[in-house]
């Protein structure tokens, strides 16, 4: 396995930076790569990726400025960098506006960068399901958005069970046939979904799927470390992480600050994206403090200073596996401190080191 070593600047993710006016920063072409970062296939695709990724859905916030939107992502992209996500169910159809003003106003060249985005579909959003129709709508309303001839890979968020596979795989089919895509894959599917979409592709002789993205952290491992591998050996589909910064700091009743993450307190069949309001609203109403989120450098994780009694003031066959959280997020922080680091920098590095991730997001 690469180790994470290097002879230039360092990959400094609690780094500060000027978020005003920062001249124009070239995409390096002959500079040396920035310790830690490397660059691998995307699943066994040709495409060449960043191992880290920057996932665009808080830097295009609402209480991020456009000018630090900007500054991020030139500082991204000046760190070696090359990959950007985005996602509708997070930030909207904003991210893809102002990535699309970004790109344009930095005159970077398409081919040296690549952009994932979702096919992204609720009970709430006014298109339900993946039917083809969906599907193409959304594809080319996203190209219009971000201003681009075409997107490198597109990730349909969420299976869907009313919606036959063979429609699916042959609409996206079609997307890559037009240009509008180069590569399609998966978020948040099961290993039998993905499974079906490969036999599928190849039923109906229709290009496959390259990636997996989903949740990955030292309290959420089966998927990624037992399933996953074992599609990448035999269909060839890869993984790209995210989740290692989604934890939430909690004051303990004696005062100590703890990491626990955050989509654990949910329930497995609840959502981290779209439910993400519902659940919070939820604790809020049942709880007499209502925690705030205040965005700190290396989101998206989420910080909510709130008393342990509101963290476990939720349904009672959680309180348990919240207590034992508590005591892992403890044992976490005092070894990050024998290593000379933060949690977030050891959440970072943990993720980083296991092989089968490709690429893993981070936010800013």
């Amino acid at each position: 396995m690469e180790e994470f070593s290097g002879t230039t600047a360092q990959l400094d993710f609690g780094r500060s930076t000027s978020l005003g006016s920062n001249p124009a920063i070239q995409i390096r072409s002959n500079a040396t790569t920035t310790p830690g970062l490397r660059y691998k296939n995307l699943g066994k695709s040709g495409l060449r990726v960043s191992n880290v990724g920057l996932g665009t859905w808080p830097i295009f916030s609402p209480g991020v400025s456009e000018e630090q939107a900007e500054a991020i992502l030139r500082l991204a992209v000046d760190s070696g960098i090359n990959l950007f996500d985005l996602s509708e169910a997070h930030s909207g159809t904003r991210a893809e506006i102002e990535l699309g003003k970004i790109i344009q106003k930095a005159g970077w060249k398409r081919t040296s960068f690549v952009i994932t985005t979702k096919i992204y579909w609720s009970t709430k959003s006014e298109e339900r399901g993946l039917s083809r129709k969906h599907i193409i709508e959304s594809v080319q309303a996203s190209l219009q958005r971000l201003q681009l001839p075409y997107i490198d890979v597109i990730l349909v968020h969420k299976a869907d069970s009313m919606c036959p596979m063979e429609e699916i795989v042959r609409a996206m089919n079609y997307v890559i046939s037009q240009g509008w895509s180069m590569y399609w894959g998966t978020a948040r599917w099961s290993p039998v979904e993905i499974m079906e979409a490969y036999t599928n592709c190849r039923q109906f002789n229709c290009v496959t799927p390259i990636v997996e993205q989903s949740e990955y952290h030292m309290f959420c491992r089966e998927k990624a470390e037992l399933y996953l591998p074992e599609m990448y050996n035999k269909i060839g589909v890869g993984f790209m992480a995210w989740g290692p910064l989604s934890m939430c700091l909690g004051d303990a009743q004696n005062g100590e600050k703890l990491w626990i993450p955050k989509g654990s307190l949910k329930s497995k069949s609840q959502s981290y994206s779209w439910i993400e309001d519902e659940v919070n609203k939820e604790v809020s109403a049942r709880s007499p403090i209502r925690p705030h989120c205040s965005v700190h450098i290396c989101v998206p994780f989420f910080l909510f200073p709130v008393h342990l009694a509101v963290m476990l003031h939720l349904r009672k066959d959680l309180q348990d596996e919240a207590r034992r959280l508590y005591d892992k997020a403890r044992d976490i922080s005092n070894l990050a401190e024998k290593l000379g680091c933060n949690a977030v920098q050891l959440s970072i590095a943990w993720s980083l080191k296991h092989e089968p991730v490709q690429c893993l997001l981070l936010g800013a």
